[in-house]
């Protein structure tokens, strides 16, 4: 199912909108439910750990991902000062350089992996550089991300190889940001590390854990989705080539086709909530404790919510229309932080192509990697002709 789980998200949806999961949990299928649960704050997300790592012995760094209010709120908003609409816009010049230059070597070769080539060094490097991660440690930082993020998984479906790896990745990712944390406090610079460190310092309480914790989400989430955005908004539209060619003809459809792409073929497949109250989500009335697995692109594809669900439209989400919103990013307490900085990178891709790229063919099926929560390729070759 890996490289197409959407014929199984459908059989599921038909089933009914709860099916039961693993764990004593219910599967969430479709749209309205999904969007009900996400959106209530009786839900909790703090349990996730222990749904999906609950017989792991290895822990993983907590961070405002996983918290509740207060501790959530306190986190969120130290953090949410790197994210303001001000400074994402101020991150546009860079992104655009750093697009620019990919594209010209990808242009040069011709024939490339452009998950290589594009789709991984755009937002490690952007994250990197708000973080204030040394250029020669961005490849470590990609090594020890790529572990952590098959280890978001549950681990009963990781083998011991994988769960080994993760604890590798998380020792790993501790000591090196633990030691970067350290020299920002004794040498501030103007980056996000060195922010949090005086923010702690000024009284924001930040224990060390939660520091740390907050470093690794915002690495793992900051570049792990967005490298599955971006190769899975060039797979897409290579596959349609006409919807390329209308985003060829029209580049303004560049910022609503990054909904598209997040609607079409989500990054981010499933995420967890644990009622804290009884709840009545349409139908079904769920007992405090109860558990469920929300699968965010099988709502994503709901025809209930979303008419001729399983075509590709980049002009869905146009000015003027009034689609369903997608799930992809989260809704309520838990809405992406990282999502501006997603949508920035994304749309500057789509315009670069629009404008330098003449044609776009696939040379083999991609293989994708084994991620069941954050799911993309493992490799997308393709030949690029410039205009």
């Amino acid at each position: 199912m890996r490289h197409n789980p959407y014929g199984s998200y459908e059989i599921l949806r038909a089933d009914g909108p709860f099916v039961p999961g693993p764990h004593d949990t219910h599967l969430v299928t479709r749209h309205r439910e999904a969007q009900a649960i996400m959106q209530d704050a009786r839900w909790s997300h703090a349990e996730e750990p222990e749904l999906l790592h609950g017989d792991s012995d290895v822990e993983l760094p907590g961070s405002f991902l996983w918290m509740e209010p207060p501790e959530h709120t306190r986190l969120r908003g130290l953090v949410g000062k790197a994210f303001t609409a001000r400074t994402i816009s101020g991150m546009r010049e860079r992104a655009e350089q750093l697009t620019g230059d990919l594209l010209d070597k990808i242009l040069a070769q011709g024939e490339v992996d452009l998950l290589d080539a594009l789709a991984y060094p755009l937002p490690l490097t952007m994250v990197c550089e708000l973080l204030g991660v040394p250029e020669e440690a961005h490849e470590h930082v990609r090594t020890m991300s790529t572990g952590i993020a098959r280890g978001l998984d549950p681990d009963v479906l990781l083998s011991p190889d994988e769960l080994a790896a993760r604890t590798t990745a998380v020792h790993a990712f501790l000591e090196f940001f633990g030691d970067l944390v350290d020299r920002r406090r004794a040498e501030p610079r103007a980056d996000l590390i060195t922010a949090l460190v005086q923010a702690d310092d000024a009284g924001a309480g930040l224990t060390r854990t939660e520091l740390l914790g907050t470093l690794l989400i915002l690495v793992v989430a900051g570049h792990e989705t967005t490298v599955n955005l971006i190769g899975n908004g060039v797979l897409a539209l290579i596959r349609h080539p006409e919807e390329f060619q209308r985003l060829r003809s029209f580049p303004e459809l560049a910022e609503p086709a990054v909904d598209e792409v997040l609607r079409y073929d989500a990054p981010v497949h499933l995420t967890t909530r644990t009622a804290h109250d009884e709840i009545t989500v349409g139908e079904r009335t769920f007992a405090p404790g109860d558990a469920v697995i929300v699968l965010l692109a099988s709502a994503n594809r709901d025809p209930l919510a979303f008419p001729d669900a399983d075509r590709f439209d980049i002009a869905r989400y146009a000015r003027g229309s009034r689609p369903e919103r997608h799930l992809s990013f989260g809704l309520g307490l838990h809405y992406c932080l990282g999502a501006p900085l997603a949508r920035l990178e994304m749309s500057v891709v789509l315009r670069a192509l629009a404008s330098r790229v003449e044609s776009m063919t696939l040379l083999e099926e991609p293989p994708y990697r084994p991620n069941v929560v954050v799911r993309g390729m493992s490799q997308l070759r393709v030949r690029m002709e410039p205009r």
